[in-house]
C-alpha cells in the first residue's frame, strides 16, 4: 500500500512538473496577482486546473428531427409602416410638411389643403408635434398632431386617417403625462447661455430666476463658475414631449453660497405624500427651502419676468433732461406689450396718465408701502381694484418721458424710494404649517437625493 502511494505520488509530481513547464506564464501571472492584491486587502484566484485545450476530445453524432414548418402564403406580402415625427413651422404648406415627414402622396396633400381641421391646426402653425405613419410606397396611412395650450393637464390630438382612397379627420382630448428630467450646468457668462449649453428649456431658466430672485440678483450678482442643478417636469402626450412643466426642485450655488428650493403643496385632508408628489394636490403650492421656509416673499424683486435692468437705482445722466440726476427707481428693458405684474398684494390707488410717467399704475400695500409702474402702453386695472402678487396690471410701453419701451418701477416705503431688489430680499417669508411638516420632511429627503443625482450629471457631461 505504501509503495503504491509513493508510486502514485511520483506520477502526480511528474505530471505537475510537465504542466508547470508548459504553463509557467499562467503561474507567474497568478502569483503576481496574489502579491498585488494583498496590498489592497483583496485578490483574485486563478484556476490551476489543466487547460481545457489539453483535455481529450470525444466526438458524438446524433440525428435531429427538424421542426414541422407551417404553411406560408407566398401570395400575401407583409405590410410595413414607416414612422416619422417632426414639428410644424409657420411657413409650412401641405406639400412641405408631408415631404419633411417622408410622405409622397398627392391625395393626402389635397386633403390637408381642403380639410378645415388641418388648415386651422397644422398649416401655418408653429410648434405642433406631428407623427406620420407612411406605407412602404410613401403614401400616408395616418397623421397625428398633438399640442397642449393650457395648464389643466390635458392635450389635444388631431388624427387624420386613410380609408381606402379617402381621408377623415377628427379631434380628441387626452391626459398629459408628467415625467421628471434632471439637469445641471455651470455659469460662464449668463444664465440663459448656461441653460442652452446644458440643453435646458428657456422656460426652466425663467423659473430658476423667479425661484431664487429673492436671494440672488441674476442681473448683477452672477459669477463665472456659479453652478446649478434642477429637476423639472416634461409634459408628454402619447409619450412625446409637448411642453415644459414646473421646476420640482433646484439648487443654485452663487459666489460659493448654496441655495436650495423645492415645490410643495400642503396635502388636502386624507391626501398622502405619494399623491402629493405626482402633482395631485388640491391646495395651492409654492417653493420652499429644504428646511421649510417659504421662498415666496411679500414682494417680488421684479415687475416683469426675467428681464435686463437698463437703468438701476442710482445717480445717472438723464436721457431727456440731459443732466445728472438721482434715478429713484429701476428701469426694466422689455418689448412693447410685455406683461407688467404687481410685486405684491394690494389695492390700486391710481391708474391713468401722469406727467413724465405716461400711463402709470400706483398700488398701495400693507405697511405703508407703495409701488409704481410707469410708461405702460396699456392699463389693465382701475382705481379701487384689489390685486394679488404676480397679477398683470398693464403692458410695457414707452408713454411719457421715455426714449424706448421699458418699465420704470419704484418702491416707496413711508414716501421714501428704495432699491426694489434689496426691499424684496428684506420682506418676510412664511414657513410650512406645523400640520404639514411630517409630509414636507419626507418629500425634502427625496428632493435631496434627486438634486444629488442631477448634480452628478455635471461631472458626467464634462468628461
Amino acid at each position: 500500500m505504501i509503495n503504491q502511494f509513493i508510486v502514485n505520488g511520483q506520477v502526480f509530481s511528474n505530471a505537475a512538473a510537465r504542466w508547470l513547464t508548459q504553463h509557467h506564464k499562467r503561474v507567474a501571472a497568478t502569483v503576481a496577482a496574489l502579491l498585488l492584491g494583498g496590498g489592497g486587502g483583496a485578490f483574485a484566484v486563478a484556476s490551476l486546473a489543466p487547460d481545457a485545450a489539453d483535455l481529450p476530445v470525444r466526438e458524438m453524432i446524433e440525428s435531429v428531427q427538424p421542426l414541422v414548418m407551417t404553411d406560408y402564403n407566398h401570395d400575401v406580402s407583409p405590410v410595413f409602416v414607416l414612422y416619422r415625427t417632426d414639428t410644424t413651422r409657420t411657413n409650412d404648406t401641405a406639400d412641405t410638411l408631408l415631404k419633411r415627414l417622408g410622405v409622397d402622396d398627392a391625395e393626402a396633400a389635397a386633403f390637408l389643403r381642403s380639410d378645415s381641421n388641418a388648415r386651422q391646426i397644422l398649416l401655418g402653425r408653429n410648434g405642433r408635434q406631428v407623427t406620420a405613419e407612411a406605407l412602404v410606397d410613401q403614401r400616408l396611412s395616418k397623421l397625428t398632431a398633438r399640442w397642449s395650450a393650457d395648464t389643466e393637464g390635458q392635450f389635444q390630438r388631431l388624427v387624420i386617417e386613410r380609408n381606402g382612397n379617402n381621408f377623415t379627420s377628427h379631434l380628441e382630448t387626452a391626459a398629459l403625462r408628467a415625467s421628471s428630467q434632471l439637469a445641471s450646468g455651470t455659469i460662464q457668462s449668463t444664465l440663459f447661455a448656461a441653460t442652452d449649453e446644458a440643453k435646458i428649456p428657456d422656460a426652466v431658466a425663467v423659473q430658476l430666476a423667479e425661484i431664487f430672485s429673492g436671494d440672488i440678483d441674476f442681473r448683477r450678482s452672477l459669477r463665472k463658475g456659479d453652478r446649478f442643478s434642477v429637476v423639472y417636469e416634461t409634459l408628454e402626450g402619447d409619450s412625446e414631449p409637448l411642453r415644459t412643466g414646473r421646476v420640482l426642485s433646484a439648487e443654485f450655488v452663487n459666489a460659493g453660497k448654496a441655495f436650495q428650493a423645492m415645490w410643495f403643496a400642503e396635502p388636502a385632508a386624507g391626501q398622502t405624500a405619494e399623491r402629493l408628489q405626482v402633482g395631485q394636490s388640491n391646495s395651492k403650492g409654492g417653493y420652499y427651502t429644504l428646511d421649510g421656509q417659504s421662498m415666496r416673499r411679500a414682494f417680488l424683486s421684479s415687475p416683469v419676468e426675467f428681464s435686463r435692468v437698463s437703468s438701476g437705482f442710482s445717480m445717472r445722466f438723464h436721457p431727456i433732461l440731459k443732466q445728472m440726476r438721482a434715478h429713484l427707481g429701476t428701469d426694466f428693458a422689455a418689448t412693447t406689450g410685455t406683461p407688467a405684474r404687481t410685486v405684491g398684494d394690494g389695492v390700486v390707488t391710481f391708474s391713468g396718465v401722469q406727467n413724465g410717467y405716461g400711463n402709470v399704475v400706483f398700488i398701495k400695500h400693507r405697511g405703508n408701502t407703495e409701488t409704481v409702474y410707469a410708461h405702460l402702453s396699456k392699463l389693465l386695472v382701475r382705481r379701487g381694484d384689489t390685486v394679488s402678487q404676480g397679477q398683470t396690471i398693464g403692458l410695457v410701453g414707452s408713454t411719457g418721458w421715455a426714449t424706448g419701451p421699458h418699465l420704470h418701477f419704484e418702491v416707496r416705503a413711508n414716501g421714501v424710494q428704495h432699491d426694489p431688489m434689496k426691499f424684496a430680499q428684506q420682506s418676510e417669508t412664511i414657513p410650512v404649517a406645523a400640520s404639514a411638516k411630517p409630509v414636507f420632511e419626507r418629500v425634502a429627503q427625496q428632493t435631496k437625493i434627486a438634486l444629488a443625482a442631477a448634480a452628478s450629471l455635471r461631472g458626467t457631461s464634462a468628461q
